[in-house]
C-alpha cells in the first residue's frame, strides 16, 4: 500500500518561512521522481518543485530563490523548504511520487496572510 503524507502546512505572515515534508511508504524508493505540487483556489495544480531520481531539481519560475526541495532515500522523504513567502503562495502543496505511476498525497494548506 502505498502513502504520501504531507505536514508542515499552516498559517505564516508573508516573508515569513515554513517547512513542509512528504513521508512516502509502500513500495516507493529512490527511482522515483519525488514532487511538491500547488492548488490555489479557482487554479490548476501547478508544479512547484521536483527532484528526479538523479538527484537533479526543477522549480517552477516563481519560486526559484525562495523554495528549496530535497530528498533523503533512506528515510523516504522529501522536504520543501519555503523561505520569503508572499500571499500568493497561499495554496494546498501536494507531494507526488512517480515512476511509471503515480502516488499523490492529501495535501496540507499553506496560507501567507498578515
Amino acid at each position: 500500500q502505498v502513502q504520501l503524507v504531507e505536514s508542515g502546512g499552516g498559517l505564516v505572515q508573508p516573508g515569513g518561512s515554513l517547512r513542509l515534508s512528504c513521508a512516502a511508504s509502500g513500495i516507493i524508493d529512490s527511482r522515483y521522481d519525488m514532487g511538491w505540487y500547488r492548488q490555489a483556489p479557482g487554479k490548476q495544480r501547478e508544479l512547484v518543485a521536483v527532484v528526479i531520481s538523479g538527484g537533479r531539481t526543477n522549480y517552477a519560475d516563481s519560486v526559484k530563490g525562495r523554495f528549496t526541495i530535497s530528498r533523503n532515500n533512506a528515510k523516504n522523504t522529501v522536504i520543501l523548504q519555503m523561505n520569503s513567502l508572499k500571499p500568493e503562495d497561499t495554496a494546498v502543496y501536494y507531494c507526488r511520487a512517480n515512476y511509471i505511476l503515480d502516488y499523490w498525497g492529501k495535501g496540507t494548506l499553506v496560507t501567507v496572510s498578515s
